[in-house]
């Protein structure tokens, strides 16, 4: 388990937080196998921070003592993986609109204890984030719930109607580092043409929510033979396909910067393929849940396994994993999307889609790529850090020099049971119920101040 103390003598680190969350100006992090793609380093090293910056990443030779004054706080991370905080680009947070179900600061709890120091809000709120006024406001909220950095992303069109362009200058003035209107894909080709031209002025990513409405229907889940025997409307892999088609022929006519979002068919990933290879600009993510399960785990009509992209096919699910191996899919997200119980508690077809996932994504990742052989951690953790960083253009997932002190410690040998019921989230509506794991984060560090320590499994907001 990971340890704290102030040089010189014992201290509780959790005590210091509840007398006013202040700790030493000085930290060092001792001992731990430091992994950070941004420098590409990995390494057994200390980690010393400086009034919330990263001031040094020194080698285990002793001359990080030189480097704090007498009364640092100290974190013994022998054995553990140091590495920047984790970063989700993905995460559906609710508010304003559904704070039953979701808030900023619960959305940012969970982020935390799931070893997040960064997400990402998509805009699909009501009302949506398709102003410079909202996106203030959520920068507002993440400020007064003081534990991770919360970045919003604004809507393509107003009101993600798919109609009219949203002002997309206005919100970028404001801090939006993306647009999108997932939950809904741009349907109108001239207006995805046109946002993309936009999009490329102020070198921001256009994320699509990759479905073809007119194909996908009233579908709930992946079309074929399961759907066909079990009875319920299926939503072809075509709808995801034909739409990327479509969007790989704009952003390579405009130049633009194109994200697919939470990708989930094999054609989809031999798209995205074949347009790198092109030259086009074009970056695409991947949940846990299109790396671990198959339409499958419907039969039963447990509405935590509905969520949209559905969970497509074994052949589907192998072409995701090689799309990580390859570096076809660039990041790793949760698509954390909460819902109150008495919502999923309806029948499949009535249900809305979405899982929650923050709490569990490190360690479901894990599972997925790492127990089975197909990346190493500095692999997955450059999943979780510099590249979204990057698609983003935040100054975050590195631990260089002078970069804010964002850091996860993570314990790669912790084995843990899934219990829904501990999540931070508002929302309980996630499969992985009684899951084994084997990996978790352990303390989440944010600008130097400790926002999570698996000790006390708590988030503690400043």
């Amino acid at each position: 388990m990971v340890g704290c103390r102030r040089r010189g003598g014992p201290a509780d680190l959790w005590t210091q937080h509840m007398e006013g969350c202040s700790l030493n100006a000085t930290l060092v992090i001792k001992g731990g196998r430091v992994i950070d793609p941004s420098q590409n380093f990995d390494a057994v090293a200390d980690v010393v921070v400086i009034d919330g910056k990263v001031s040094a990443v020194t080698p285990r030779s002793g001359e990080s003592a030189k480097l704090h004054s007498a009364d640092a706080t100290i974190i013994d991370a022998a054995g553990k993986i140091v590495a920047p905080g984790l970063i989700d680009m993905h995460v559906h947070l609710r508010e304003p609109g559904n704070e039953d179900e979701e808030t900023i600061a619960s959305g940012s709890a969970a982020a935390v204890a799931g070893g997040f120091t960064s997400i990402a809000c998509m805009p699909n709120t009501q009302p949506a984030i398709d102003t410079e006024a909202m996106i203030e406001f959520v920068y507002r909220q993440s400020a007064r719930a003081g534990l991770c950095n919360v970045f919003p992303i604004g809507a393509i069109t107003k009101a993600r109607a798919g109609k009219e362009l949203a002002e997309m200058g206005q919100m970028v003035r404001a801090g939006a580092v993306a647009f999108s209107d997932d939950g809904c894909g741009v349907a109108q080709a001239s207006v995805m043409f046109q946002a993309l031209q936009y999009a490329k002025m102020f070198d921001k990513p256009l994320i699509q929510h990759c479905e073809n409405a007119e194909l996908a229907g009233g579908g709930v889940m992946n079309a074929g033979y399961t759907a066909t025997r079990i009875g319920l409307p299926g939503i072809p892999a075509l709808a995801e396909e034909l739409m990327i088609q479509r969007d790989i022929a704009l952003a390579a006519e405009t130049n633009a910067r194109y994200h697919v979002a939470h990708i989930s068919t094999a054609g989809a990933v031999s798209l995205v393929r074949e347009g790198k290879k092109r030259g086009v600009r074009i970056t695409s993510e991947v949940c846990p849940h299109h790396l671990m399960l198959t339409e499958e785990a419907v039969s039963e009509y447990d509405t935590n396994y509905k969520m949209n992209p559905p969970l497509r096919t074994q052949r589907d699910v192998d072409a995701c994993i090689q799309g990580v191996i390859d570096g076809t899919i660039d990041c790793l997200i949760t698509d954390h999307a909460p819902h109150g119980v008495e919502e999923k508690e309806l029948d499949f077809v009535a249900a809305p889609f979405g899982i929650v996932g923050l709490d569990a994504a490190l360690a479901l990742f894990e599972k997925a790529l790492i127990a089975p052989g197909h990346i190493d951690w500095p692999k997955l953790i450059a999943m979780l850090t510099i590249n979204p960083a990057r698609i983003l253009g935040i100054p975050k997932g590195t631990l260089a020099a002078g970069a804010d002190a964002d850091i996860t410690i993570i314990d790669p040998a912790h084995p843990w049971r899934v219990d829904v019921s501990r999540f931070q989230s508002k929302s309980r509506n996630c499969p992985y119920e009684g899951w084994e794991l084997g990996a978790r984060p352990l303390m989440t560090i944010v600008a130097g101040r400790v926002r999570f320590d698996i000790n006390t499994e708590n988030a503690v907001a400043c």
